[in-house]
């Protein structure tokens, strides 16, 4: 399984970027394909996670009303629009996915399985 992330960039405050994640190897069938970010000096944190089955998302707290996940099942491709960006999203963001996740889990990037390389954003401000 590979995860092949892009769409970051440079973008002022208040801007937009849609981030991608594109996954081969597997289909998202049972799936749960999440989004974390890692600014310098941080812990990895969860940004936000689709449940394929159902289409159930999950949001940090920090980013529920401007981010939106969701997946393109015929492309296998799962995306984060960001909105309202602010100068402290600026992260490494990851896509990680996992096909025997619970739902406890969810938030908690070690328990997934597989990751993608990250894509990096920059809010200026």
């Amino acid at each position: 399984v590979q995860l092949q992330a892009s769409g970051g960039g440079l973008v002022q405050a208040g801007g937009s970027l849609r981030l991608s994640c594109v996954v081969s190897g597997r289909t998202f069938r049972n799936s749960v394909m999440g989004w974390f970010r890692q600014a310098p000096g941080t812990e990895r944190e969860f940004v936000a996670a689709i449940k394929r089955n159902g289409g159930y998302t999950y949001y940090a707290d920090s980013v529920k009303g401007r981010f939106t996940i969701s997946s393109d099942n015929a492309k296998n491709t799962v995306y984060l629009q960001m909105t309202s960006l602010k100068p402290e999203d600026t992260a490494v963001y990851y896509c990680a996915g996992d096909w025997n996740m619970i739902q406890s889990s969810i938030r908690t990037s070690r328990d997934y399985d597989y990751w993608g390389q990250g894509t990096l954003v920059t809010v200026s401000s």
